[in-house]
């Protein structure tokens, strides 16, 4: 598990969409546009935000598999608790838990956002 310093949660990057409707039937679609997003968004987000991206993150629904996310080499690295996005008094209202999967964007990344180096 990566615990961050202070000050460096802005060099994740969450990729909270992503979506291919069923009757789209491409092989190896999914795991392309990923890898081509993330190749993308390491020349595109420090021009537009003066940030460098360090790591990806998305969450998935446990009900899915997360193929995809496996196919284009994110690592699954465990589960959210369920309590939801907005949650303020520290209960599960019913949100599902999530898995969580990350994509390094550096060799370097887990030292970086830990502070080390």
């Amino acid at each position: 598990m990566i615990t961050l310093s202070q000050g460096r949660l802005q060099h994740v990057l969450c990729n909270s969409r992503f979506l291919i409707l069923p009757w789209v039937q491409v092989p190896n679609l999914a795991s392309h546009l990923l890898a081509r997003g993330a190749r993308q968004v390491v020349a595109d987000w420090p021009a537009q935000y003066g940030v460098t991206p360090w790591l990806l993150e998305t969450l998935v629904d446990s009900r899915f598999r997360g193929a995809c996310y496996r196919a284009a080499n994110w690592r699954a690295v465990g589960e959210t608790t369920g309590r939801g996005r907005d949650d303020r008094h520290h209960r599960r209202h019913g949100a599902a838990p999530k898995r969580v999967w990350l994509y390094p964007l550096h060799r370097h990344s887990r030292r970086w956002l830990r502070g080390e180096g």
